[in-house]
């Protein structure tokens, strides 16, 4: 069972978790440093724990965190529409 494909969607890879260890947490600051995941709409992200890792992107003069690795190659393939999400 080792094998079995994971749930489908970018945070299922653990990409986002330098030690590869599955038990990175970017939820654990305090309310004023969250926001939320424009690719994984609803997904809660530190943006200190995010900007620390690599996790963002700027665009139109804005800064988009990420809750996972997989989140921030989506948002280039369509920064305008992932913003969108944001609004």
């Amino acid at each position: 069972m080792a094998n079995e494909p994971q749930a489908s969607g970018c945070c299922s890879t653990g990409a986002s978790n330098p030690t590869g260890d599955g038990t990175e947490n970017l939820l654990g600051a305090a309310n004023d440093d969250m926001t939320t995941c424009p690719v994984m709409v609803g997904s809660p992200v530190s943006k200190k724990a995010a900007e620390a890792v690599g996790l963002y992107r700027d665009h139109e003069g804005e800064r988009y965190y990420f809750c996972c690795g997989g989140c921030g190659p989506a948002f280039d393939s369509d920064p305008a529409k992932y913003a969108a999400n944001m609004a």
